[in-house]
């Protein structure tokens, strides 16, 4: 496994978010996600016991490497433009011992631009 991508990245508030994540192998080919899982999500701070839920795909098909997550434009209308979130996302699947294997591919820190027409 290697270490998670770090990325910063800017949320327009009210907007629908859509961010498309391409898994490659070390040897450069498109990592096969056939029977992953992904899960996202943002906090105001690493200990925040609130958190917002992207919702994240593994579009088919699921040999090109593809995580999609996206917010509406509800949520993002909600967040407040105060300070940055941080956030990370994952992959998991269940290994041949029943063991759930978890990998962070991407983490860092959004910034929400405000709104004028709400």
């Amino acid at each position: 496994m290697t270490m998670a991508t770090y990325e910063d990245f800017t949320i327009d508030q009210g907007a629908d978010l859509a961010l498309q994540i391409e898994l490659v192998n070390p040897d450069g080919s498109k990592k096969d996600l056939t029977g992953y899982s992904a899960s996202a999500k943002m906090k105001k701070t690493y200990r925040s016991i609130e958190s917002i839920d992207f919702t994240a795909v593994i579009p088919e098909p699921s040999l090109e490497g593809i995580v999609t997550l996206s917010l509406s434009n509800l949520i993002t209308d909600g967040l407040s433009t105060r300070g940055r979130y941080v956030y990370d996302v994952e992959i998991s699947f269940i290994d041949e011992d029943g063991h759930t294997i978890i990998e962070r591919i991407l983490e860092g820190k959004i910034k929400v631009n405000p709104s004028v027409t709400r």
